[in-house]
């Protein structure tokens, strides 16, 4: 075990699911091509103003109530000064002392424990562009440029890699939840900067490292990892660690140095003078508190609670807010509950991950999954014959049709009649008499073999409770 206690904290930046960006009306739409969604706010030019749009507050007024911060009545943007070529203004309005929102806490879950981190501070900003590298030149799209974010900052309460990734995914299902935005990593939209410092119990902290713009989860649990051991390794051999700027290379597994720092990086902020302050009323942050939905700590709760459901079953459906709505639409609608998460967890979940589909991209609503499930509960189908059905409303000719009507059309009814089962029993007992003795002998495991032979005799369509029951009965009665 480590001599050095790690301590970590995170700068975690959002776009916000806004139309429009924070100062002008340019679309925030992911993927148009290089430089087609700019005004001369976005490239800068001289003459031009800025107007706040409103949205970007009231989103960021949510998150901050979403992570218990307390919010500033009155804010303030200012002008954070520094030369980089996808910043054509020479500046980012940014906010420096008076925050949106301050003062909040995020409980994460690592190793069955919770843990409270401390949320220092929410504000708003504008988003730079994009530097695009190519073989022989370095392009530079504006398209990000000037798209409203928010940056949450965390206390560095973090000591460990796997606190970073409970964080990062505690997170982003509470900014999913909120609807502040789509959180989608892969386009850049939820990103963050991982400080890592180390030093023994009872020294004062040690140096810090920060590495800038890290684009999923797993990155950021690698990134604090491997910083943590080249601390570690600097300081057992001897050597002595700078403050500095890494950029992390998920590819290779390894940290480079960006640039080195003497001392904290001075900005030179000022006031915005373009912008007025931002002022909302008591009155206005409770009118945006009333529309919070439901966040997952609360609904996992609710679950237990309410359909009995185990911490495991609550923690899996609450991990997507698409997945969690069409459950509560299902067993709001009175279908079995547990019946509708293993549908969810199981099955329809596979076929998202087998195509490649987001949850919201689940092809039909929670009257159908409660169907579904009503027919499973009842034995009027089995639960191999549900997974086809789900299958069937994945593909284009099932679209829009009822369980029910695929049941019948598939053929995929159960098959419940004692009469007729008990004729497929003796069959499969007549023609597998080792296992029938085997079961006769106290080999009780002998069952499951003689239950997997009448199922396929029955393709699958007899009812397997049933089918235990009679053979059961057969076996013990000869």
């Amino acid at each position: 075990m480590s001599e050095y206690i790690p301590v970590i904290g995170l700068e975690v930046h959002a776009e916000l699911a806004t139309a429009s960006k924070i100062f002008c009306g340019c679309s925030t739409a992911f993927g148009g091509g290089e430089n087609t969604q700019i005004c001369p706010g976005c490239l800068g030019m001289p003459g031009t103003l800025p107007l706040l749009n409103r949205s970007v507050v009231e989103l960021c007024i949510k998150a901050g109530l979403a992570l218990h911060c307390q919010i500033n009545l009155v804010s303030r943007q200012d002008r954070k000064h520094y030369f980089y070529p996808d910043l054509p203004k020479g500046f980012q309005i940014s906010q420096l002392d008076l925050p949106v929102c301050h003062d909040g806490w995020l409980d994460i879950q690592v190793g069955g424990q919770t843990k409270r981190i401390g949320v220092n501070r929410i504000h708003i900003e504008e988003d730079a562009g994009k530097l695009i590298h190519g073989i022989n030149e370095t392009r530079v799209d504006l398209n990000r440029g000037a798209a409203g974010l928010i940056e949450i900052v965390s206390e560095p309460h973090l000591s460990s890699p796997e606190d970073v990734y409970a964080y990062m995914e505690t997170l982003r299902q509470v900014l999913l939840y909120a609807g502040v935005s789509t959180c989608k990593m892969e386009e850049g939209i939820l990103r963050c900067d991982v400080n890592v410092s180390i030093h023994k119990e009872g020294e004062p902290l040690g140096v810090r490292t920060e590495m800038k713009n890290i684009n999923s989860l797993s990155a950021a649990k690698a990134a604090a990892a491997y910083e943590i051991k080249r601390q570690e390794q600097v300081l057992a051999e001897g050597g002595q660690l700078f403050q500095a700027t890494l950029r992390w290379d998920d590819d290779k597994g390894e940290n480079t140095v960006m640039r080195l720092k003497e001392h904290a990086d001075e900005y030179y902020y000022f006031p915005e003078p373009d912008i007025m302050p931002i002022v909302v009323t008591e009155d206005e942050v409770e009118a945006i508190r009333a529309t919070m939905p439901e966040m997952p700590s609360a609904r996992r709760q609710r679950y237990r609670e309410q359909y009995g459901l185990s911490e495991y079953d609550a923690n899996l459906l609450t991990v997507s807010k698409a997945l969690s709505d069409l459950f509560d639409q299902a067993a709001g609608a009175g279908a079995q509950a547990k019946t509708c998460a293993n549908l969810i967890m199981g099955d329809i979940t596979k076929l998202l991950n087998e195509r490649g589909m987001e949850p919201e991209q689940t092809p039909f609503d929670g009257a159908v999954l409660a169907e579904l499930a009503d027919l499973i509960n009842q034995g009027a189908i089995s639960s191999s014959a549900g997974a086809k059905v789900v299958e069937m409303l994945f593909q284009p000719e099932g679209a829009g049709k009822s369980p029910k009507l695929i049941v019948e059309e598939q053929n995929l009814g159960q098959v419940s009649d004692d009469a007729a089962l008990r004729v497929m029993c003796q069959d499969v007992i007549s023609q597998n008499p080792k296992a029938a003795e085997d079961y006769r002998g106290g080999r009780k495991q002998a069952m499951s073999a003689l239950v997997g032979q009448v199922m396929k005799a029955s393709q699958g369509k007899a009812n397997p409770g049933m089918v235990n029951q009679i053979l059961a009965a057969l076996l013990g009665g000869e």
